[in-house]
C-alpha cells in the first residue's frame, strides 16, 4: 500500500485544515463576517453542506458580536455544547455559558435583572420550539443559535426561528448538533478575542 501522509507539525494542523477547507470550496463566495463561522462548521463536521445550509438573519454576526461583547451569558441545550465552547474567550469577554434549559426560572431571573443572553441549540428540537414560544410571550433573547440535529420535529423548530424577529445562525434542514453550536459560538468568540484564546 501506498498512501502518502503529509508531514505536519500538531500546531499546524488546525492551520493546514483551514487551507484545505479553503481549496475545497474553490470558487465559491462566502460572506466575509459568515466565513469564519461557515468554515468552523466544515472544520468541526468535516461536512461541506454548512456553506450552504447555514442561515444568518439581516446583521446577525454583528448582533452576535455586540451581545457577547457585553458579557453575554450563553444558554445551551446540553453539557457538550457547553463543555465545547472557548471558556477562555468567554471570560476576555466576561461572558458566561449554562446549561440549564429545563429550568423554568431561567427566562423570569434573566428578565428580572436584565441579563444579556444568547442561545445556543445543537440537540433538542424540543428546546428551540420551547424558546419558540417564551419569545410568543415576550422573551427577547439577544441572539439564537438554532442547529438541533436528528429527525423529528428538527426542520419544523428551525422554521419556528426563522419566523422571528430575534437575530439567529439556523443551520437549515436536519443537520447540527452540539458540536456545530459550539463551533458557531467559538468562531465568533475569535473573531473578538483571536484564536490564541
Amino acid at each position: 500500500m501506498n498512501i502518502q501522509l503529509e508531514h505536519i507539525s500538531p500546531n499546524q494542523i488546525e492551520q493546514r485544515s483551514f487551507e484545505i477547507i479553503s481549496e475545497e470550496l474553490g470558487d465559491m463566495r462566502l460572506d466575509p463576517e459568515q466565513e469564519p463561522i461557515i468554515k468552523r462548521c466544515i472544520h468541526t463536521s468535516a461536512d461541506f453542506d454548512y456553506a450552504k445550509n447555514l442561515v444568518f438573519s439581516p446583521n446577525a454576526v454583528q448582533c452576535a458580536k455586540e451581545a457577547l461583547k457585553k458579557g453575554a451569558c450563553i444558554v445551551t441545550d446540553t453539557q457538550m455544547g457547553k463543555s465545547g465552547i472557548n471558556k477562555t474567550a468567554l471570560a476576555k469577554l466576561g461572558c458566561d455559558v449554562f446549561c440549564f434549559m429545563s429550568d423554568e426560572d431561567v427566562a423570569n431571573t434573566a428578565k428580572q435583572q436584565g441579563t444579556t443572553r444568547a442561545v445556543a441549540i445543537g440537540n433538542a428540537p424540543t428546546a428551540l420550539i420551547r424558546l419558540y414560544e417564551l419569545i410568543q410571550q415576550g422573551l427577547q433573547p439577544e441572539f439564537i443559535i438554532g442547529v438541533p440535529v436528528g429527525f423529528v420535529n428538527v426542520v419544523e423548530s428551525k422554521e419556528l426561528i426563522l419566523s422571528t424577529q430575534v437575530p439567529y445562525i439556523i443551520a437549515q434542514g436536519r443537520k447540527g448538533g452540539s458540536n456545530i453550536a459550539a463551533a458557531i459560538c467559538n468562531a465568533l468568540l475569535y473573531s473578538i478575542t483571536g484564536r490564541d484564546s
